[in-house]
């Protein structure tokens, strides 16, 4: 087979492979790049010494470094590479794909899905999210990364599988038993740094520069000298999860964060490769952006000047909603706070909040319009929890610590009957009482402390004591943050279950409620009396966020042809009177249909 490598610095670069040492040679068609052939199977052990520098690891006292595109690190991100030969895993589930329109969306995290925390152990729960009706299951990062347990987002390996989670092997049986059940796989992908532990990138070439400085360092090199290899990495990593794992798609973590200059940026390459492919395969092969530019553009078309992406996740529809139902005020949920409900009616009608509004957070205006008569709502997805919203809290605490479950089904209602492709966060269908902490497992003694203090430092400024801020090298933390499978089936967890279950039903059986048309949505609310409603077609959601009876004047804009019916409701609710006066009861929703 042939073993190849960017090292445009390298005075020589030899191959170590099964214990053997063996050099490689300059590729004249490439520069900057060496080639070796030689006998390889699955499995085999490799890696590159790189003009005999120092260190240890070949026996001649040159150190052996793991491919950059390396497949798979069985030893973790230090250790050397192996062979993957993707050829010989046998699919079973013939699968012709499955696009956003329509789709319900369930971000799960591998290591604390299930206690075990690996591909197979969540493997064998995907019938629970078959049965729940969501569609595509959005799965946090799998590269590598050192130690057992992490978020993912300091991975390193771009190429690679996570091997206490089943590597490459339990990616694709995950991947195979998911399509079985009529669930697509998304897989979110970090382009924006790698970890700080276990990169090995710089030794190879300009993979980093200092032409831009990002939260974590150095930036990935997108537009200085040397990119061009740069991108071509990242772009032939991105589309050998689609292609050689059959994903379905991909969640761009933090684009905003992507440093690039160039006048053709990496965004529209990876859209636009992404669709080749997706032509290719003959299913659709989404990207969805994480950005907090709140800028059209990410989306549009890139025929239109757009950077093509298929979706992107709204974050203001999600501070809105966490301000209504919480009153919290702090940090960039203080933009939201002074009036809630009309933050909730103004994204779910133009998408975003900042939309060129002043951010009092920001200090600045901040945003785009959204052209709503040409933009697909699914564009936007919409949710009340993410692994983010959760997790960077000091505490991890989700939704349920606080909120009643009458908040938690109002909460659902909001996302499962509004306008965008709703997202869950794992256990949140039932309301789970386990946090979801920052937890790490750094091996290096120096980054492990300093990642602990800089949380606890992090937090002091927000009023927390140090020792109320959970450890993330303690594996305590972890473990807390696992779902308890047992609660589903208790209540008070079984009733919220149960409506989540109804609402995505009605999602999937009425049309009107994935209606893409933003520009046809209209809404009320009352922020003193805490109650809002929208109209979506034929249908009408409202939600009583009070701790009192409210009663919500339906009348105005009701249509011709007869009463409401009540078509899904929290708390027992009769359909409004003669006047369309409906009377809702504290913290609860109802879904109803004309006529």
């Amino acid at each position: 087979m042939l073993f190849e490598v960017w090292a445009p610095e390298a005075d020589s670069v030899g191959l170590r492979l099964s214990g053997e040492l063996r050099e490689m040679g300059r590729d004249p068609g490439r520069d900057g790049w060496w080639t070796a052939e030689a006998e390889a199977s699955d499995g085999d052990r490799y890696g590159f010494v790189l003009g005999g520098g120092g260190g240890e690891g070949d026996g001649t006292g040159a150190r052996v470094l793991p491919d950059p595109r390396s497949r798979r690190q069985p030893d973790g991100p230090d250790g050397e590479s192996a062979v993957v030969d993707h050829s010989l895993f046998e699919w079973r589930a013939d699968w012709p794909g499955r696009g956003l329109p329509g789709a319900v969306l369930y971000e799960l995290h591998i290591g604390t899905y299930t206690e075990e925390g690996t591909f197979d152990a969540a493997a064998a729960r995907l019938g629970h999210l078959a049965g729940l009706g969501v569609t595509h299951v959005s799965l946090m990062p799998v590269c590598p990364f050192p130690g057992t347990h992490g978020w993912g987002y300091e991975g390193v390996s771009l190429w690679a599988v996570h091997e206490p989670y089943g590597g490459p092997e339990g990616l694709k049986r995950f991947v195979d038993t998911a399509h079985g059940l009529g669930l697509a796989v998304l897989l979110d992908v970090v382009h924006n740094h790698l970890g700080p532990s276990g990169n090995h990138l710089p030794a190879f070439g300009p993979y980093f520069t200092e032409t831009h400085r990002t939260p974590w360092g150095a930036a990935v090199n997108l537009d200085a000298p040397g990119s061009d290899e740069v991108r071509a990495f990242l772009l032939g990593s991105a589309l050998a999860w689609l292609r050689d794992y059959r994903l379905d798609g991909l969640r761009l973590d933090a684009v905003h964060a992507l440093a690039d200059g160039r006048a053709l940026t990496f965004l529209e390459e990876l859209s636009t490769a992404a669709d080749a492919l997706a032509a290719e395969l003959g299913r659709p092969l989404p990207l969805i952006a994480e950005s907090d530019l709140c800028d059209p553009r990410t989306t549009a078309p890139r025929a239109s000047g757009g950077l093509g992406l298929h979706a992107q996740w709204n974050d203001d529809f999600h501070h809105a909603l966490h301000t209504a139902l919480t009153g919290e005020s702090q940090g960039y949920y203080t933009d939201f706070a002074a009036a809630p409900l009309a933050a909730v009616a103004k994204t779910v009608t133009s998408a975003f909040f900042h939309n060129g509004s002043y951010s009092s957070f920001r200090g600045r205006s901040h945003g785009r319009p959204v052209d709503i008569a040409r933009t697909p709502a699914h564009r936007f997805v919409g949710y009340a929890q993410t692994h983010d919203q959760i997790g960077n809290r000091a505490q991890g605490d989700r939704l349920s610590a606080t909120l009643s479950p009458g908040l938690l089904a109002c909460a659902a209602a909001l996302v499962l009957t509004g306008p965008f492709t709703p997202m869950l966060f794992m256990g949140e269908e039932w309301g789970a009482r386990t946090p979801w902490q920052f937890f790490t497992d750094h091996t290096d003694p120096e980054l492990a402390e300093a990642v602990r203090n800089g949380r606890r430092r992090e937090f002091a400024a927000h009023g927390w004591a140090a020792d109320d801020v959970p450890d993330p090298q303690d594996p305590a933390t972890r473990n807390r943050s696992c779902l308890d499978w047992s609660e589903p089936s208790r209540e008070p967890h079984a009733r919220l279950h149960a409506w989540y279950r109804e609402l995505i039903a009605l999602r999937r059986a009425l049309p009107d409620l994935h209606d893409p048309d933003l520009a046809s949505v209209r809404t009320a609310h009352d922020e003193e009396a805490r109650w809002l409603a929208y109209r979506r077609g034929d249908l009408r959601i409202a939600v009583n966020l009070g701790g009192r009876p409210a009663t919500i004047p339906l009348g105005g804009g009701r249509r011709r042809g007869g009463g409401d019916r009540v078509v899904a409701a929290w708390e027992p609710v009769e359909a409004p009177d003669a006047d369309g006066l409906l009377r809702l009861p504290p913290e609860s929703c109802v879904v109803l249909a004309d006529g």
